[in-house]
């Protein structure tokens, strides 16, 4: 009896050992943050001053534009549904790198009517790029911008 207790509590810890080791593994690598930014094109989802909503004060015609990021270091801005001005063309290219050890992506061309080319990178998963850049009014003061893009 005894020995039959050994043999099977040996066969249960057997079992669960190969259960539990048998457990979904998932060795692929996390994409890196280039992978991320250009697996897709991006389009404007929210924009906020603090916990203050500040798409309102950017330009409808900006706020359609489809934001491409290519791996060679260059993108593409297509100007969507609305242009600003009829004479715009359909699609503006920039370039684009990584900077600070990839807390910030430096653009040629700003993607917002006074904003800046260095944009500090907030977050970017599978879904949402969001970055922070100051806004430069006309008239007004300096804001500092979180910018929401989506797929």
């Amino acid at each position: 009896m005894k020995k039959q207790f050994l043999v099977l509590t040996g066969i249960f810890a057997a079992l669960l050992f190969t259960i539990a080791s048998c457990g979904d593994k998932n060795d692929t690598p996390p994409k890196t943050k280039t992978q991320l930014l250009t697996q897709g094109s991006w389009k404007f989802k929210t924009a906020a001053v603090g916990t203050s909503d500040f798409s309102s004060a950017l330009q409808s015609c900006q706020k359609d534009n489809i934001l491409t990021f290519s791996t060679n270091g260059s993108g593409n801005v297509n100007e969507g549904a609305s242009k600003c001005s009829g004479s715009d063309p359909d699609n503006n290219r920039f370039t684009w790198a990584f900077a600070n050890s990839e807390t910030q992506i430096t653009i040629s061309n700003p993607l917002f009517t006074n904003g800046a080319t260095t944009l500090t990178l907030i977050s970017l998963t599978e879904a949402e790029l969001v970055v922070q850049m100051p806004y430069n009014p006309p008239v007004g003061i300096s804001v500092l911008v979180t910018v929401t893009f989506m797929h």
